[in-house]
């Protein structure tokens, strides 16, 4: 419904879960608060993400976590998505591609409304120098997706660099 009228980068999005009650009470104390122990559960729920029936029979590559900027990564210290990856991809056989960059500082998302957050990322990623992602299939992986506009801008880097496909794993969705 939040994307029907849109052309997105990438091939479909899926979430085990809805970011409600519970579930959103995790995401936000691993996030926000620094409960490093809470990885384990949400790479969990992650994972559950990756049984989607449209993933039966694509062979993935790899997963790429949604990179967070320099400046938010010494903020926060660590990178949720990237976390998330790297507990998750040995446990499904999948290496993790740190592939993307976050090239330009943006506001975060969580105060602006739908249209606002896809020009708001315009130009906001970059592949990095020497990563090779043509005519791979890949997995971009983050906590949450809530309109789809980080996943759809790192998409098309990805798509533009190449890739034969990319498809959205998060742990809950907006």
């Amino acid at each position: 419904m939040n994307c029907g009228d849109r052309e997105l980068a990438f091939d479909f999005a899926t979430a085990a879960y809805r970011s409600r009650g519970v579930v959103r009470e995790l995401i936000h104390r691993f996030k926000y608060n620094r409960q490093m122990h809470l990885r384990h559960v949400l790479a969990r729920m992650l994972r559950e993400g990756f049984r989607d029936a449209r993933l039966a029979g694509m062979a993935l590559d790899a997963i790429v976590p949604v990179p967070l900027h320099p400046a938010k990564l010494r903020a926060r210290e660590f990178n949720q998505a990237e976390v998330l990856a790297r507990l998750a991809g040995p446990r499904l056989g999948l290496p993790v591609a740190d592939c993307l960059r976050r090239s330009r500082f943006t506001p975060t998302q969580t105060h602006f409304h739908r249209e606002e957050r896809f020009e708001n990322l315009q130009g906001a990623f970059e592949l990095k120098a020497g990563s090779a992602v043509s005519g791979r299939l890949l997995a971009l992986v983050d906590d949450v997706l809530t309109t789809g506009s980080t996943a759809d801008a790192c998409a098309g880097v990805l798509r533009e660099a190449g890739a034969s496909a990319v498809v959205v794993i998060t742990v809950a969705r907006g």
